[in-house]
């Protein structure tokens, strides 16, 4: 055999393995467990009807019947782990002046209307308007998942967010992490038993690996992937303000990222796709006609009547 013929049929050896593989990843590999499945992600609790990550807006999820909060962790100056995007308070409250420097006691409450970050022109008011503790989510929501994005690369408030998690006996009803590959890291060594989400060195790997035939081949340790449907910036954005290049970088990103083939892959691996921020029905449709597990939403009842005409 020529080395040409060699090297051909070696391909297509290879070509037809990984294909079969990424259709079936169950000959390979043995399926995650799911500690819970979720289709209703509430972000911030559900910024677009109340104030985000406040108490109220938890319990007005939880009753709409979401099966997931999503919430942000900072830490104060007298380190009590509070629930809160921003690290500066400005935008929320204000106030310009970081959680860090503040004892809890000492947290300025957030503004009466606060805007709704993934929808246009839209506001949020509320009259919650106390920066609650990560432990008060707990206790009040003890059977609830809670999606917590580590927001500062801070080993003390990992420690602590670790420490409640098991404290709260919550390892099979949280998940953790950030874009930043160093805080993932740091959160798997502080607690291997709380499920993580992939980083954006992560996500960057994993198309690679995908867009080369790899991806059937490679062990993965996370349990969630939780990206954005970059298309929705086109609406986030005054039409006049994006350029043609920006149009077509938002284009290839969104196709490079929403494959149908890649969710399939995943979910038949046990790892369950998110994807965020979407608020309208368009987007909760297109996300779920690919093959997402959940969305996460601003607007909680929105996306209940949605549901409740979508086949599971």
């Amino acid at each position: 055999m020529s080395t040409a013929l060699y090297l051909l049929s070696t391909l297509g050896g290879y070509l037809l393995t990984s294909t079969l593989l990424l259709k079936y990843p169950g000959l390979l590999h043995r399926p995650k467990r799911h500690r819970f499945r979720c289709r209703h992600i509430s972000h911030r609790g559900g910024a677009g009807e109340n104030l985000e990550n406040t108490m109220g807006a938890f319990r007005h999820a939880v009753n709409v019947g979401t099966d997931m909060l999503e919430l942000d962790c900072h830490m104060t100056k007298d380190e009590q782990v509070v629930v809160s995007h921003d690290e500066n308070l400005k935008r929320s409250t204000g106030l310009d002046i970081n959680i860090s420097d503040l004892k809890y006691s000492e947290l300025p409450p957030y503004l009466c209307r606060l805007d709704v970050t993934f929808q246009k022109e839209c506001h949020c008011e509320g009259e919650d308007k106390r920066i609650p503790l990560l432990k008060e989510v707990f206790e009040a929501f003890p059977h609830t998942p809670v999606n917590i994005d580590i927001k500062v690369n801070n080993d003390v408030l990992i420690k602590k967010v670790s420490e409640l998690v098991s404290q709260y006996q919550r390892e099979h009803l949280t998940v953790w992490g950030n874009v930043s590959h160093e805080i993932v890291d740091k959160c798997h060594k502080e607690n291997a038993h709380i499920p993580i989400l992939f980083c954006l060195r992560r996500v960057l790997l994993l198309l690679g690996l995908f867009y080369t035939g790899l991806l059937p081949f490679f062990p993965i340790m996370e349990e969630f992937l939780e990206i954005p449907m970059p298309s929705i910036i086109l609406k986030l954005k005054e039409p006049e303000k994006i350029s043609r290049s920006q149009r077509f970088t938002i284009w290839l990103t969104d196709m490079l990222l929403m494959r149908k083939a890649l969710f399939d892959h995943l979910t038949a691996r046990g790892i369950q796709v998110y994807i965020w921020v979407l608020n309208e029905e368009p987007e909760y449709k297109r996300a779920f006609d690919l093959g997402a597990t959940g969305v996460m939403t601003d607007y909680p009842t929105k996306l209940k009547n949605f549901l409740h005409n979508y086949p599971a």
